[in-house]
Parts: C-alpha cells; structure tokens; sequence
C-alpha cells in the first residue's frame, strides 16, 4: 500500500492540514508558513533535510522487511517486491519535495485506483500501520549522523501515512 490522501483526481502532493497561515516552526531549519502544499516544495524541503532519497529508501526497505513476515498482508504483494520497495520509495520523496521520478515514470499516483484490487479493511489498514509506523519510529537522519528525525517531520509524515492508508480502506468494517 503506498499512501498520498485525497481522491485520484487531486494532483500529487501534500494535502494542506496547515490552512489558515498557521506558523510551524521545524527544529531542522524549515519554516512552513501557510499552506503545508507550498512550504513542501520551498527549499530546503522535507526531502533535502532528511538526506535525500536513502532516507526514503531505507523507510520503505524497513517497512517491507516487516511486510515479508506479516500473514495478512504479504499475500498482498507480488512475490518478488523489489518493483514495490522502488516505486513506494520513489513516490514518498517526490512527496516530500525530491525529484518527480515517480510521476514521470508511472504518472498520478491514483492510489485509489491502483489498490482496489485488493480487499483493505481496518484489520489491513492497521497493520500497514503497524509496520510503517515502526519504520519511521526507527528512521535516522540520513546524513551519518544518526539523529532521529525532527519531532516535527517524524509527525507530518505519521499524519500522511495515517491519513494516506485510513483513505485506501475499500471494505466494511466487520
């Protein structure tokens, strides 16, 4: 499951929970004032700040590692999830401000759309939250220094990830 809010016809991007001009100040030397969706593509983005795409790479290897072992969603992917890891990689730094390699490559994300296929109740939604959220509990700065993530981007990216994986849920609760 990869994960951007809203409906397959928004453009690709971050949604605006910021609204309103509220000023948030992050600890990494970014200041996001106002809409969320602009302060994401000012430098130095959420992207730059992290170190770049090995940030993104090494969240979604830690991720699909736990995904492997997990009975309810491995079947879920195909067998070989090399092509998974690049393109979740991929979407989530061009998300957070990198290079548009994923559009470019495979076009709007349609998330929707691209996961209907596959039966996502609360029971699966969870444990994709489970397993993205000790991912990112784990996540260092991929600078080599091994600091954590700022408490402010360890949030918004929780936020996205909560918000991205409650909106591909496609099945009633039980």
């Amino acid at each position: 499951m990869t994960t951007e809010p809203g409906t397959d016809s928004q453009a690709a991007g971050p949604s605006d929970p910021t609204d309103g001009g509220e000023d948030e100040s992050f600890s990494a030397g970014i200041s996001l004032k106002g809409p969320l969706r602009e302060a994401m593509s000012a430098p130095p983005t959420v992207y730059e700040i992290v170190g770049g795409q090995r940030f993104f790479d090494e969240l979604v290897d830690r991720f699909y590692d736990a995904v492997e072992d997990d009975p309810l969603l491995r079947p879920m992917y195909p067998r070989d999830m090399g092509p998974s890891r690049r393109r979740l990689a991929g979407f989530l730094a061009q998300y957070w401000g990198g290079p548009p390699h994923y559009s470019e490559e495979r076009g709007h994300p349609r998330l929707r759309m691209r996961h209907f296929p596959f039966a996502i109740g609360q029971a699966e939604r969870d444990a994709w939250m489970v397993h993205m959220t000790a991912s990112l509990d784990a996540a260092a700065m991929a600078d080599g220094t091994g600091r954590p993530l700022p408490a402010e981007i360890r949030a918004a990216m929780f936020d996205h990830f909560d918000n991205a994986a409650t909106h591909l849920v496609n099945q009633p609760s039980a």
